[in-house]
Order: structure tokens, then C-alpha cells, then sequence
């Protein structure tokens, strides 16, 4: 057994070291052995699908206020990623904001900004604030390519280390099923899976400051946050708290990382 594990540990050590990417303003280093081209093309697709089945709220308050603030912490993060000389790993972004009727207490984004907001959040979030610490943490998932990173590691636990291409002619089935849980995403679209405390982590950080960026006050995410674990008392808890930290961790981390988020805040408006 021994004699096994660590050829296939070298293997992977050797992998990661080959195959890293870079988490912007954390810098740490991730494993990324899926194109950007492919994540994105399954990801346009489906979220086209998505699209068609599901209902899609065209017109009206709330749908204008998902797309204003998905556009503001969308000029933040390509205002972020220029100035930090890394335009070119968003360039194939297809940004799109929709708000979809669902009871859902949710919001998620696929790769390449593909953005939904459920209206089941909506009383939670209670102004455009809140709704951005919401889509702040989510876009930062997905610029973060926390789903490129979750299918890697899938690909070399599973497959191990299988080409994605090669993986999709052969296990197709197996191969979308992690694609699907790479980006958040369940059995049926919208369904969230968890992340790792690491990732959340980093998602809320980084959600704060494209927030920040983007005009919105991210001392607003203190409040946000209570207000969600507050839904979980006594209950199933919301599909997007279902994995996350515990609230008191979470507001301890966010309030260690505020300091940097009003530093930001404080810059661009």
C-alpha cells in the first residue's frame, strides 16, 4: 500500500506545482488544470439552459437593482484586475445579472459572470447594500475560479489527474456531475454545494472589497450576515449558509478583513 500512495503522491505534488494558478489579492496558489475556455463554454451553456427553464424576472425595482449592482461590482472588478495587470484572465467574461422568482434563500455565479439572484433572498438582503455583499461574495468565487480549482481536484481524486477533454469523451456523465459541483451547482441548477471554509473564506474577503470598490459601504456585511444566520435558528438553514462557517466565524473573519476593505472603500469614493 505504501509503495502505491507515494508514486501517486509525487504525481500530484508534481501536478500542482505545474499546473498553479493565483488567487487575486490573497496570492495563494491553486491547482488549475482546466482551461478558462472550457470552464467558460460549459459554463455559458449552462446557464442558457438555466435560463429557459426557469422564471426570470424581466422588468420591474428589484430586477434593476440586481443588474445595477451586478454591473458596479463588475466595473470593480475589472477596475481591480487592470490595475493589477491581470485583465487578461477575465477578458472572455459574458457578465449577465438576473433576478429569477424562486422562494430559494439563495444567489449564485457560475464562471465567466454568469449571475442569479433568487427573490427569496430579497427580504433578507433588504436594500441594495445588502444584495451587494451578496453578489460581492459570489462573483468572488467565481474570479477567484474556485470552480476551475474544485474540478482539478475532483479530476485528480476521481480520474486520477484524467485530461478534461479525455475525461468527457469517457465518463461524460461522471465528468458534467463534477462540473456541476465544481461551481456550486447540484442535480438541478441553483442547488449550492458546499464550498470549503478556505474558499469562503476568501470569497468573503474579496466579495468585500469589490464591494467597497464598486461604492457600497462593506461595514453593511457585519449586519447582513446576523441577519442570515438568524434564518438557520431552529431550522434547515438557507441553501447559501447550508456549508458555510459558523456566524460567529464568519464575523470575526470579515471584521479582521474590514480594516482592508474601507482601505478600498475609503480610495474610490
Amino acid at each position: 500500500m505504501k509503495a502505491f500512495k507515494r508514486p501517486f503522491i509525487l504525481i500530484l505534488l508534481f501536478l500542482f506545482i505545474v499546473s498553479c494558478g493565483t488567487v487575486p489579492v490573497t496570492g495563494r496558489k491553486q491547482l488549475s488544470l482546466v482551461p478558462t475556455s472550457t470552464m467558460l463554454g460549459m459554463s455559458f451553456q449552462q446557464y442558457d439552459e438555466f435560463l429557459k427553464t426557469n422564471n426570470v424576472v424581466e422588468s420591474g425595482a428589484q430586477a434593476q437593482m440586481v443588474k445595477r449592482a451586478g454591473v458596479r461590482i463588475q466595473q470593480a472588478v475589472e477596475t481591480y484586475f487592470q490595475q493589477n495587470g491581470m485583465s487578461e484572465e477575465i477578458k472572455n467574461y459574458s457578465w449577465e445579472f438576473n433576478l429569477v422568482k424562486d422562494e430559494q434563500i439563495n444567489a449564485w455565479c457560475m464562471p465567466g459572470g454568469k449571475v442569479v439572484v433568487y427573490t427569496g433572498i430579497l427580504p433578507i438582503t433588504r436594500d441594495e447594500t445588502g444584495l451587494a455583499v451578496v453578489m460581492g461574495h459570489e462573483i468572488a468565487h467565481a474570479v477567484a475560479e474556485h470552480g476551475n480549482e474544485r474540478m482539478s481536484q475532483m479530476l485528480m481524486v476521481q480520474l486520477g489527474g484524467t485530461a478534461l477533454q479525455v475525461a468527457l469523451s469517457r465518463y461524460p456523465e461522471k465528468t458534467q456531475a463534477f462540473w456541476m459541483q465544481a461551481v456550486g451547482l447540484g442535480a438541478q441548477l441553483g442547488v449550492v454545494l458546499p464550498y470549503s471554509r478556505l474558499h469562503e473564506s476568501e470569497a468573503d474577503r474579496l466579495g468585500l472589497i469589490f464591494m467597497a470598490m464598486a461604492g457600497y459601504d462593506p461595514q453593511e456585511a457585519d449586519d447582513f450576515w446576523m441577519r442570515m444566520s438568524e434564518q438557520s435558528e431552529g431550522q434547515r438553514p438557507p441553501e447559501l449558509l447550508s456549508t458555510h462557517p459558523a456566524p460567529e466565524t464568519r464575523i470575526r473573519k470579515i471584521q479582521e478583513a474590514m480594516p482592508e476593505a474601507m482601505e478600498y472603500y475609503q480610495r474610490y469614493n
